[in-house]
């Protein structure tokens, strides 16, 4: 394809992210040929399965050869060892990128590897669910979700223009801002709701005095959605955690100023004060309606239907 944006993709890890990236570009028309490699023969086999590229590789190294764009999905602790792997076997110019939900650690773990003669511009999608796997993607994911992009002040404005409309062009809003200003806005948005999830589905199942089963069978709405956040790939977030925390735990101890001034607030009946955060809360929700980041339906509007299982589940 001579008019696509980028002739040949690789993309490392063919999970729910980078699957959903090979449906998208190729349905857009954004790229020619697609390179996948991902460490599991199983998974890769299944992606040849579904024809999400034309070639397959076990070697990260060979994927990228005459790549034109680059894009490690991969969990964000794999970010160096995926960057030493690539380095030697880049195009001269080529773009490489990442989808990670941290920015700053995945700059200091593969820019010291990469050549100076290649575009290093991280970028995050902040879409998802709480599926994984080369079946769980769908070319869709991006439509009206944003994508951030975090170039430095090196980076050049050419490179940088292609790798917007590469996103805009899966459907996406983008906004460029440094890596420090995203993990600071993403520990709070995204990081600190899953911590809280996780936590509250492990404190239910250790609460000895309402069993397992009462649990799962009177589960409220809230509870239903916070178990959903929490079944997300806990490599993924067990990496998140780690390579921003400096981010997270300045958010969660504000988190717990806060949670203690509601505790007194329940304690002492003072109502008009649960009243005024119950309302400028509510207010928030309708915002991100607003910006069409969300449905309204009942249950966060979202089907439970499940994607099809691949052989290896």
């Amino acid at each position: 394809m001579t008019d696509a944006l980028f002739p040949r993709l690789a993309i490392i890890g063919i999970g729910l992210i980078g699957s959903s990236i090979a449906r998208a570009a190729r349905l857009n028309g954004l790229v020619g040929e697609i390179a996948i490699s991902d460490l599991s023969p199983v998974i890769l086999k299944r992606a040849e399965e579904l024809s999400l590229g034309d070639s397959y590789h076990v070697a990260a190294g060979d994927a990228v050869v005459g790549a034109d764009l680059v894009i490690a999905c991969v969990p964000v602790g794999a970010a160096e060892a995926v960057a030493q792997a690539i380095a030697p076997h880049l195009k001269p110019g080529a773009i490489v990128s990442d989808v990670g939900s941290v920015k700053g650690s995945v700059v200091r773990q593969m820019k010291p590897h990469l050549p100076d003669n290649v575009h290093f511009i991280p970028a995050h999608p902040v879409a998802g669910t709480e599926y994984s796997g080369p079946d769980a993607g769908f070319a869709e994911l991006f439509v009206n979700r944003w994508s951030i992009v975090c170039p430095d002040e090196g980076t050049d404005p050419k490179a940088l223009d292609r790798l917007i409309a590469f996103w805009a062009g899966m459907g996406a809003n983008v906004e460029c801002m440094s890596a420090e200003r995203h993990d600071l806005v993403l520990a709070i948005t995204s990081h600190l709701p899953h911590l809280i999830a996780y936590n509250i589905v492990g404190t239910a199942a250790d609460l000895e005095k309402v069993t397992e089963s009462e649990v799962m069978k009177f589960s409220a709405g809230g509870f239903r959605d916070f178990t959903r956040i929490a079944a997300s790939d806990p490599t993924m977030w067990r990496d998140v955690f780690l390579h921003n925390k400096d981010a997270v735990l300045e958010v969660l101890g504000r988190f717990q100023e806060d949670l203690f001034a509601l505790q007194r607030q329940i304690r002492w009946g003072e109502g008009d004060r649960l009243y005024e955060l119950f309302s400028r809360t509510r207010a928030i929700r309708r915002g991100i309606l607003t910006l069409g980041q969300d449905e309204p339906e009942a249950d966060f509007g979202r089907s439970h239907k499940a994607p099809p299982k691949s052989p290896s589940e």
